[in-house]
């Protein structure tokens, strides 16, 4: 997301920071005014400060023991990431693609998929599209490279907007079996939309599953097949980031189960990406925010710990 379209919240301070979670903590009642939310703090285990060319560090993946990510400007190159530091390890670059708003990125056992999907500016791109990156051709430092095009199914009309008012904007997306799955970001309602769509290059209209109030703008995704766990990330207006779990819910009706909303103790910080490879442990990212004199916040990852609400159940 461009920082010309960051909410500005310096007139408040933060009154409190997460603290963390005690050890075999059970959810309580819910706390948010959304029904059937339960609502959770967290206070990151660990924090990551990333080398400066990844100033706008958007989607997030861990593959091959290895984090994964890009900027969502102009630049077309995927960074190979340490875990443990944050450095970075490789850059592989994309050729003949062109970044306008990259938000995204998810996976398959074979694929990297990219989304070219962010829309606030105007609300009414015509090019949305996702890009296959087969995993494998990547690491030989060939990718092949295809596309998926596609449109919302209930979005009729593409009369420019004013910025940040649309309900087709996205930044967020998993895959799952033979489809991908779009949560969109919804600027004034702060709700998401789940939209489907299959996982094969193509020219699709993404069908509208559901909509929840999420009382936030979603910015990431990430799923964790072995749990079945989906963890949304995101943000309040004040810049107050959050992480949405969702689990034991119905097949592909993802908010018609367990619902966990965790305040993530990181004021003003512009969380953007999200990924696991457990269930368990997460791994966040935020866009530097500098808006001198008031906020210096540098581009980082944060780990977050959230074991306590699962333990060691693979399933749910």
């Amino acid at each position: 997301m461009k920082k010309s379209i960051i909410y500005l919240a310096f007139v408040f301070l933060a009154t409190s920071v997460g603290a963390q979670v005690k050890k075999n903590e059970t959810p309580q009642e819910p706390k948010s005014t959304t029904p059937e939310v339960v609502t959770k703090r967290v206070k990151p285990t660990a924090t990551m400060v990333l080398e400066p060319m990844l100033h706008e560090i958007s989607g997030l993946a861990t593959w091959n023991d290895v984090l994964w990510g890009f900027n969502d400007d102009t630049d077309t190159s995927l960074y190979a990431m340490n875990p443990q530091t944050g450095a970075i390890s490789h850059t592989y670059e994309l050729p003949k693609v062109r970044n306008q708003d990259w938000e995204e990125l998810t996976q398959d056992t074979h694929y990297f998929y990219l989304g070219d999907f962010g829309n606030n500016s105007k609300g009414n791109r015509e090019n949305l599209h996702i890009l296959r990156i087969e995993k494998q051709s990547l690491l030989q430092e060939l990718p092949k490279i295809d596309t998926l095009w596609f449109s919302y199914s209930n979005q009729e009309t593409f009369i420019a907007q004013p910025p940040n008012q649309t309900d087709f904007d996205c930044e967020a997306m998993i895959v799952k079996k033979d489809s991908i799955y779009l949560f969109t970001k919804q600027w004034t309602s702060e709700q998401t939309s789940v939209y489907v769509l299959p996982k094969v290059p193509g020219t699709y209209k993404a069908q509208l599953k559901t909509t929840f109030n999420v009382e936030g703008l979603i910015t990431g995704a990430t799923y964790c097949e072995e749990k079945d766990i989906i963890a949304l990330c995101g943000y309040s207006s004040l810049l107050n980031p959050f992480v949405f779990l969702l689990y034991a819910y119905q097949p592909d009706n993802f908010f018609s189960g367990k619902k966990l909303k965790i305040d993530v103790g990181l004021p003003f910080h512009q969380v953007e990406g999200i990924t696991t490879s457990d269930g368990l442990h997460y791994t966040i990212s935020n866009e530097a925010f500098v808006k001198k004199p008031f906020f210096n916040v540098p581009q980082q990852l944060h780990t977050l710990d959230l074991s306590s609400f699962f333990g060691n159940k693979s399933k749910h």
